[in-house]
């Protein structure tokens, strides 16, 4: 799938509309998706397609990375503690 209406994300991801929205917030934050309007036929808002600028395989390697990164700052601050520990 090239492109995806927020419609079409609900049903796939089975997600509501306010967390579809959110998600697609937050990848838009990063850079890493594309989004469009296209106007309805009659009335109505225009609703929104989106594709994605970064495949999905880079964008899982970012979320990892910076999962690591968080994880050894973790560990860092743990290890500081128990230096502290004074045994």
């Amino acid at each position: 799938m090239d492109e995806a209406t927020s419609v079409e994300l609900e049903r796939v991801v089975r997600l509501h509309q306010p967390e579809v929205s959110i998600a697609m917030k937050q990848l838009k934050e990063r850079d890493w998706i594309n989004e469009r309007e296209k106007k309805k036929t009659g009335k109505g808002r225009p609703y929104k397609i989106y594709s994605l600028k970064v495949s999905f395989k880079d964008i899982i390697a970012q979320l990892e990375k910076q999962q690591m990164e968080a994880v050894d700052k973790t560990q860092i601050k743990i290890e500081k503690l128990k230096g502290m520990g004074g045994n």
